[in-house]
């Protein structure tokens, strides 16, 4: 047997009650101070998904905005259509997103129904992203084997042919909304002792409760 016995501390902040005022106030907030900790990787989330089978898959994704909608506020992503996730989402439009902030000691959950974009906004952002990336898009099926990295390779540079100019939006890629029902925010406290405030949607207000760590 390995053990992972390190112990951290944690007593970087607080977590005071919060209203209805603030929440995505502070979501917006977090994100901002996280980004300024770690421009790196602060936008990293964890994406929660459940398979056909009943069984829950996870992976990391990029948040890539926050949107509101006529719903709500969602969290922003995007993906192959037809990858594992794309399909897990088809059958159970549902998903759960998970942020964690190592060096100001703050985890962030987001849950909620999820939809695919308009064909627009996801047009626009397939502009915005770096050919080899726009190229990616088309040469990679997702999910799916790959004989080696050469085949994976040669698909890239057969795509980078076909595409010389422009690159257009594949069908199969967008983006989807995932629209905030749910939100927990988690401030690390000495002793175990952290701060959980967890914030649901009822109508247009939040019912908002503390909840013990």
């Amino acid at each position: 047997m390995t053990d992972f016995e390190d112990r951290k501390a944690y007593a970087k902040g607080s977590l005071q009650d919060l209203d209805n005022a603030d929440i995505i106030g502070l979501l917006t907030q977090w994100l901002e101070e996280a980004k300024a900790s770690d421009p790196d990787d602060y936008n990293a989330m964890t994406l929660s998904t459940v398979g056909g089978d009943g069984h829950p898959n996870a992976r990391i994704v990029l948040l890539r905005s926050l949107e509101h909608t006529e719903s709500g506020w969602a969290v922003a992503f995007y993906t192959n259509y037809q990858s594992v996730k794309g399909q897990e989402l088809s059958a159970h439009p549902h998903a759960a997103a998970t942020f964690f902030w190592s060096a100001i000691e703050r985890q962030l959950r987001v849950r909620g129904p999820v939809t695919q974009m308009t064909p627009e906004d996801s047009d626009r952002y397939f502009a915005s992203r770096p050919r080899e990336s726009q190229i990616g898009a088309w040469a990679s099926s997702q999910s799916q084997e790959v004989a080696d990295r050469k085949a994976l390779e040669a698909s890239w540079e057969a795509q980078n042919n076909v595409h010389s100019q422009n690159v257009p939006r594949p069908p199969h890629w967008g983006g989807y909304l995932l629209h905030i029902q749910q939100v927990e925010f988690w401030q690390g406290r000495t002793g175990r002792m952290h701060d959980r405030i967890s914030a649901e949607r009822t109508g247009p207000e939040w019912r908002i409760s503390r909840l013990q760590p």
